[in-house]
C-alpha cells in the first residue's frame, strides 16, 4: 500500500465532502459515506447526530436547502491505521447564510474513515467548534444568487 496515495485519496474525499455539500449536490455527496455513518455536529445549535448515511442526506437536504454556504478544511492530519481504515482531523471554517441567521464557525473535524469496494469513505466524524460568530438574519450585502 503507497501510504501517501492513501493519505492524497483522502483529502479529495474530504475536499468533495465540502465542495458537494455547498454545490447541493446530495445524491453525489451521499458517495462520500458508508452506509454505516455516524455524524455528530458541535456548534451554537442543540447538538446534530446522524445516524446513517441516508440520515445525513435527508436532514442537511432540508437544513441547507435555502442556505448558502462555504465550507473549507485545512491542515489535515491522516494516518492510515490498515489497509482500510484511517483517521483524520481537520481545522474547519463554514460560513452558513439562512434567512433566520449567518454562523461564521472555526473548529475541528475528527473523521474516521473506511475503504470500501476500493474506495475511501467517511465512516464518522465529530465536528467540534472553538468559536461561532452568529448574527441575526441574513448577511447584509452578501454574495449574488448562484
Amino acid at each position: 500500500m503507497d501510504r501517501m496515495a492513501e493519505i492524497l485519496e483522502i483529502h479529495k474525499l474530504k475536499a468533495l465532502y465540502f465542495r458537494l455539500m455547498d454545490e447541493k449536490r446530495w445524491d453525489e455527496w451521499a458517495e462520500v459515506f458508508s452506509e454505516d455513518f455516524v455524524g455528530i455536529y458541535d456548534g451554537p445549535h442543540p447538538q446534530l447526530r446522524f445516524e446513517g448515511r441516508d440520515h445525513i442526506v435527508t436532514e442537511n437536504r432540508k437544513i441547507l436547502a435555502t442556505a448558502k454556504t462555504v465550507h473549507h478544511g485545512h491542515m489535515p492530519e491522516i494516518e492510515i491505521t490498515s489497509a482500510t481504515t484511517a483517521t483524520g482531523t481537520w481545522a474547519m471554517f463554514d460560513y452558513v447564510e439562512l434567512p433566520e441567521f449567518t454562523l461564521r464557525g472555526y473548529g475541528h473535524y475528527h473523521d474516521e474513515y473506511v475503504k470500501q469496494g476500493g474506495r475511501w469513505r467517511i465512516r464518522a466524524t465529530r465536528l467540534t467548534r472553538l468559536r461561532c460568530d452568529v448574527t441575526p438574519g441574513a448577511a447584509a450585502g452578501a454574495g449574488a444568487a448562484r
